[in-house]
């Protein structure tokens, strides 16, 4: 039987992209509470001691945008400059305009159009994938890393594992062979954790505590074998992490948030966008569509593509998404 490997990654919720990622979504939560018609395109930044958001923004709801930077870095553990950021004491920039009225007029028609008539705000392609090799229907690289990274915050924030601090990254590597055009898993050949940790900690202790209480539960047991190949904070040190060891910016970590790696990604980023912007309204469309395939035993994988461009018009399935929110 021959066999090929394929490899997904994730990052935690204190990755300084992801951290980006969560503020700009605070950010548009927050508008889309208030106002459902909000016009979002929120980014952040961050480095050491710094935050700053930045975009257009046209809403009538009345956003605290430090409060919110504040309040979704101090809920991921971002409490004192030695994790990597300090939310009640680090600067907190803020340079948000409105929506260009070229694009405005081009979505809404200066106010005259009806909710069905609402244009998309961009041009873009998106892609939908389903897989039938898990029951999440995400390919199973993709599924294990994503839930090693939130297994790793769960044991942070319980308790379990007292010397993890906010940042890090999962990658599982697994290998599958073709059967007549459907991804069937074999094995994990590879895990790889890297996390941000305390002084406190050995090397040892750290992948005793990793394999125990982050991969066992996370990975089925008939995916492991002898020769799964474990690198468990593999550089030997990370306790300098966040903002204060790497910059982050809002929607570098696409392949994350869609497939890991699978199907094909138009390049759009999904944070801090509201429903007009195609990036994230069309991505959902597109997702789906492979899932009602599956759901009908009609292929055990599929692909799909929508295109769309800034336009006085949207499609139906378009509207759909604009007149019913994003799930």
């Amino acid at each position: 039987m021959e066999t090929f490997l394929f490899t997904s990654e994730s990052v935690n919720e204190g990755h300084p992209d992801k951290l980006c990622d969560q503020i700009s979504d605070a950010v548009l939560d927050a508008c889309l509470e208030q106002d459902p018609d909000s016009k979002v395109a929120c980014e952040t930044c961050t480095k050491t001691n710094m935050v700053m958001v930045f975009g257009e923004i046209t809403t009538k709801a009345n956003v605290d945008y430090e409060k919110i930077v504040r309040d979704t870095c101090r809920s991921i553990g971002f409490v004192s400059d030695d994790v990597g950021l300090d939310a009640d004491h680090c600067k907190v920039l803020v340079n948000i305009e409105q929506q260009s009225p070229d694009i405005a007029q081009g979505v809404h028609g200066h106010l005259t159009k009806r909710p069905e008539e609402i244009g998309a705000g961009d041009q873009g392609h998106m892609f939908g994938y389903a897989t039938d090799e898990t029951p999440e229907l995400m390919p199973l690289s993709h599924v294990l890393a994503t839930k090693l990274g939130a297994r790793l915050t769960e044991v942070r924030k319980n308790g379990t594992c007292a010397w993890l601090r906010p940042d890090g990254k999962t990658q599982v590597t697994v290998e599958y062979y073709n059967d007549n055009g459907a991804m069937v898993p074999v094995r994990v050949h590879t895990v790889l954790i890297s996390t941000q940790h305390d002084e406190t900690v050995t090397n040892d202790e750290i992948a005793a505590d990793l394999k125990e209480h982050v991969i066992k539960p996370v990975i089925p047991e008939k995916y492991l074998d002898e020769r799964t190949i474990f690198h468990l904070n593999p550089s030997g040190r990370f306790v300098i992490g966040g903002p204060h060891g790497d910059a982050g910016l809002t929607g570098r970590k696409i392949i994350i948030d869609t497939y890991g790696g699978w199907g094909a990604h138009g390049g759009g980023a999904f944070s801090g966008k509201d429903p007009t912007k195609v990036d994230r309204s069309g991505a959902l469309c597109r997702s789906r569509t492979p899932l009602e395939c599956l759901s009908l035993f009609l292929f055990s994988l599929t692909l799909t593509r929508l295109e769309r461009f800034l336009t006085r018009k949207s499609s139906r399935l378009l509207r759909r998404a604009l007149t019913s929110g994003l799930e």
